[in-house]
């Protein structure tokens, strides 16, 4: 199936499209709900005011992207690799940082030292 130019309004439910291909589109607005993503890439896309909640990317690789002002709340981070990335002005609160390393150093040697604690 083919689908050009413009479309008002596009409802796809209980339809299997895997392997579909979206090139040169306009999906602003678009909502995906309890869909089957995985393996899915994303590339050189305006993913602004994007709204990921109550999903799961175990093995997803976030590459050359810019998530400045980006928020990310009740996350299970662990066992994330961030490499060569530019974290001025990051804010962490409230996390759970147990075996969290930057460069090799234990965050949580790096805190207990910093509040004077053996």
């Amino acid at each position: 199936m083919r689908i050009e130019n413009t479309c008002e309004k596009l409802e796809v439910e209980g339809a299997d499209i895997s392997n579909a291909q979206c090139h040169d589109s306009n999906l602003s607005g678009t909502r995906i709900d309890d869909c089957n993503l995985s393996r899915i890439a994303i590339t050189r896309a305006n993913l602004a005011g994007a709204v990921i909640d109550d999903s799961t990317m175990p093995g997803a690789r976030i590459h050359n992207a810019n998530l400045s002002g980006t928020n990310i709340d009740d996350a299970n981070l662990m066992h994330v690799i961030i490499a060569n990335s530019n974290l001025s002005a990051v804010h962490i609160r409230n996390c759970k940082l147990d075996g969290m390393h930057i460069d090799g150093i234990s965050v949580e040697a790096m805190l207990a030292a910093y509040r004077g604690k053996p």
